[in-house]
């Protein structure tokens, strides 16, 4: 069962306990903007079980940021269930609404995730992300002449590059440790 909530969840409606309040320059704040999490939901639930019956299946977007999130930190399945436990930004970047300090789900989950995100939908979601970055880079150097010396003109190489190895030791032909 799946019920379909997955919405762009607003930076300030994210509740922290203690009244702080999260950087928007962080880098989860930022991938979170560029993901369209709702493009994917179709995807997602097409691989979900089809008997309809027991707990209703995380959303797309809890689902799709918890493998982001552990690819991108290296994580073992139990360290990455423990990193979004303690981090309030990845809290935010997995679509919750508020911090909590309970465990989001149980780290076999991922077993689940990585079935229902096969390889072919994973490549599209890294090829829109970095569609949209490179498209917000462009926009940003179109707006920054200070970047390119004030034209659009591409920089080439100038000068030399100068290598030396003399401190390499020519002596030893392998290693006999």
């Amino acid at each position: 069962m799946y019920r379909r909530t997955e919405k762009q969840l607003e930076f300030a409606d994210f509740q922290l306990p203690f009244s702080g309040k999260l950087l928007t320059s962080n880098r989860w704040v930022r991938l979170s903007k560029l993901i369209p999490w709702h493009k994917f939901e179709d995807d997602y639930c097409a691989n979900l079980s089809k008997r309809g019956q027991g707990p209703p299946a995380f959303s797309v977007r809890v689902a799709l940021a918890a493998l982001i999130i552990k690819e991108r930190l290296r994580l073992a399945d139990e360290e990455c269930v423990e990193q979004i436990q303690e981090n309030p930004y990845l809290q935010y970047f997995c679509g919750f609404k508020e911090f909590t300090a309970e465990p989001p789900f149980h780290p076999t989950m991922f077993v689940h995730f990585r079935k229902r995100f096969p390889a072919d939908v994973i490549n599209r979601v890294n090829e829109v992300i970095v569609e949209k970055a490179v498209a917000r880079s462009k926009k940003d150097d179109d707006d920054d002449p200070d970047k390119t010396g004030g034209s659009n003109e591409k920089l080439s190489n100038q000068g030399k590059l100068l290598m030396d190895a003399t401190c390499a030791p020519a002596d030893i032909s392998f290693p006999t440790d």
